[in-house]
């Protein structure tokens, strides 16, 4: 009896708090609905402002606006708009030095009426000519002295209390993430800018080229086509780390064929030791598969993995050899691809 009692209890505290993780996610959802049907034509007066912006968007915000305003200057900066985030009680303790006539400035208020907020407006007027406000008091302060009120339309806080900053700081992610997304568009950004911006980490390399992982050349075993096997072998002795293939060319160095060390093997086991004195061409994997430079890395990766091969030479456009992928480079970096 008590194990069901227990079980019981357990099952009614299971479902108790999903009901209210329930109403605090509708509560959310409400506040994007809200923020949806009241954006206007302030909107698109931001997103002008900061298109025409010679200088930086600058950010600023206290506690978690100021978390908020953090991640927008992220955003911006890494879909193409210079931006920095300066922290109120530091610009009015000398940051404002970092701001320039150039500049812009966006802050984040939910009340508008926030002391740092407030202090910092005489001076940063005198720095500064453009000012966006996000706030939830159209009526405040901040909004009195900005150029742009973009109102987040915010009624209540989500949970019983109505108090930790959610539904607010929700409204002002959203609404920050919107702007920048669509200035990003009517830059032109695109996924070749992206990943300037995001050299290292999955994003990088997803947008990465062929050319940025291939062995260059010089780590490369080349040869002519005409070359013996044995003399190949004999004359591309590498120190250091060696790939198992060879990448052979025709007189005018385009790629025509590749040997790997698992052509070598086969040539012992069927004993034909004649062929080693024989033109490698007679041998070689004629039309090797391969990739162009420019290829999008993960295109190239899925290639290796689908043909099930270890080597990947790399060409240019007159379909000369400039490099190779080796799959023991590729494969910790791809574990999303190489797993499959």
């Amino acid at each position: 009896m008590e194990n069901t009692h227990s079980s019981d209890q357990t099952k009614n505290l299971t479902e108790k708090r999903i009901i209210s993780a329930q109403e605090i996610l509708q509560a959310q959802c409400n506040a994007l609905l809200r923020l949806q049907n009241g954006l206007n034509d302030t909107f698109s007066d931001a997103v002008s402002i900061i298109l025409s912006c010679k200088g930086a968007v600058m950010t600023t915000g206290a506690g978690k606006a100021g978390i908020i305003a953090q991640k927008f200057s992220a955003t911006l900066a890494s879909l193409g708009t210079p931006s920095h985030y300066i922290h109120p009680t530091d610009a009015l303790h000398g940051d404002l030095g970092r701001i320039s006539p150039q500049d812009i400035m966006v802050m984040f208020s939910l009340s508008g009426e926030t002391e740092e907020i407030c202090r910092l407006l005489p001076p940063l007027k005198e720095q500064i000519h453009t000012l966006i406000a996000i706030t939830g008091n159209k009526n405040s302060t901040l909004a009195q002295n900005a150029n742009v009120v973009l109102d987040i339309h915010f009624t209540r806080e989500a949970g019983k209390l109505g108090l930790a900053p959610t539904s607010s700081t929700l409204a002002m992610l959203a609404l920050s993430d919107t702007l920048a997304l669509i200035v990003s568009e009517e830059r032109d950004f695109t996924d070749v800018h992206f990943a300037q911006f995001h050299p290292a980490g999955m994003l990088g390399r997803k947008l990465s080229h062929v050319e940025d992982y291939m062995r260059p050349l010089s780590l490369c075993r080349l040869a002519s086509e005409t070359e013996s096997v044995r003399n190949v072998f004999l004359s591309l002795r590498r120190p250091g780390r060696r790939t198992g293939a060879i990448m052979l060319t025709t007189s005018d160095g385009t790629l025509s064929g590749f040997f790997t060390d698992s052509d070598l093997s086969r040539l012992f086991e069927r004993g034909a030791e004649k062929d080693f004195d024989a033109p490698i061409s007679t041998v070689m994997t004629r039309s090797p598969i391969s990739v162009a430079v420019g290829t999008p890395m993960e295109k190239a990766v899925e290639l290796m993995i689908h043909k099930k091969i270890s080597e990947l030479p790399v060409i240019d456009l007159q379909k000369n050899p400039v490099g190779m992928l080796d799959i023991t480079d590729v494969i910790a970096l791809f574990p999303h691809i190489t797993r499959e």
